[in-house]
């Protein structure tokens, strides 16, 4: 029982992408924030009532601001034990409601990050982002931090493969037995990174897994790439390019151009990258039951991707199927310290 002034513990599955930080929650809620921020104060003051829009965070004597703001690139290979990481995945414990909680919490590394080519684990890699996320992140407004006690850390592409076989119904749970005894691969579209985990005998096939330093950040730097290069700009925003990718059409000098064609060009590039990579990983993917298509990827580029195999499918909302599978593996399979 929790006693007066007491942390409460609450159990999270963390997907703390380059791209975007989702957070499952046991009350079903799923919370997602872009994984944007810069070292420094947000410089920023909020006229006549505005929705604060940016949040201030210390972390190893470093202020970071988070939120709606042009961010700094997160895709650099130290950014899983990195403050900027810890500060965002701060700010989305706070977005989730979890400010003065205890959390343990479950996150992921891509697979090539998590495993050695032979299949040994990289125990190096993987201790340092499990006490990275340990170190204490404090909001600098008074607000209360989310403090991680526990952190687990299992690869990407593997935790919606858990979310794949476990169900939760009606306070229950159970083992999907038709979908453990049959060999599945994972296919996860992420921000810096695809994913491709094999899992066959409850045994995850490494001549099947890997990782391709390919994602939606990618589609989104060409994009950038491009729409500079044909307005003579040394810049554009983080918050333009998206605006394009998703649109079509960019904002600039106060008019709205057409830039579908080179966002087309920069999609087809991608989607050739990953179409190749996954023929492989996989081959045709004849003796494999199910295909299953996860990450913010495979909502993106759902259309490009929809024929690929014929056994193929795309996870229910993909884009929180590892989130959902690392909270199950907290739950359910990993050996969690005894809660309040």
């Amino acid at each position: 029982m929790t006693e007066p002034g007491e942390l409460r513990t609450i159990g999270v599955g963390l997907d703390d992408g380059y791209a975007f930080t989702k957070v499952a929650l046991p009350d079903g809620r799923l919370i997602a924030i872009p994984s944007r921020a810069r070292i420094g104060r947000a410089n920023v003051t909020w006229l006549n009532g505005s929705e604060r829009r940016v949040f201030e965070y210390e972390t190893d004597d470093t202020l970071f601001a988070v939120g709606d703001i042009d961010g700094e690139p997160t895709h650099f290979d130290g950014y899983p034990f990195s403050g900027l990481n810890r500060a965002i995945v701060q700010h989305a414990l706070h977005e989730a409601g979890l400010g003065g909680h205890s959390v343990h919490a479950v996150s992921g590394l891509p697979v090539s990050s998590f495993y050695l080519k032979d299949g040994s684990q990289r125990i190096e890699i993987i201790e340092r982002k499990r006490n990275s996320l340990k170190q204490a992140v404090h909001p600098i407004d008074g607000r209360l931090p989310a403090s991680v006690a526990f952190h687990e850390v299992i690869p990407e592409a593997l935790a919606a493969w858990y979310d794949h076989i476990i169900t939760e119904a009606n306070g229950g749970v159970q083992l999907e037995s038709e979908r453990l005894s049959v060999p599945v691969a994972v296919v996860d579209i992420g921000g810096r990174t695809t994913d491709f985990v094999v899992v066959a005998d409850q045994a995850v096939r490494h001549n099947g897994s890997g990782s391709l330093r390919c994602g939606l950040l990618d589609l989104k730097r060409q994009v950038s790439e491009s729409i500079r290069g044909r307005f003579d700009l040394e810049e554009i925003s983080e918050r333009a390019t998206e605006a394009a990718v998703r649109t079509g059409s960019v904002r600039l000098f106060g008019k709205t151009h057409d830039v579908a064609e080179l966002v087309l060009e920069a999609r087809h590039q991608i989607i050739e990258r990953l179409h190749a990579e996954t023929q492989r990983q996989l081959g045709r993917g004849a003796e494999l039951e199910r295909i299953l298509f996860v990450g913010g990827g495979a909502v993106a580029l759902a259309s490009d991707i929809q024929d690929w195999f014929p056994n193929q499918a795309i996870a229910p909302h993909p884009a929180f199927a590892n989130a959902r599978g690392m909270l199950k593996y907290l739950r359910y399979v990993c050996q969690e310290p005894t809660r309040s």
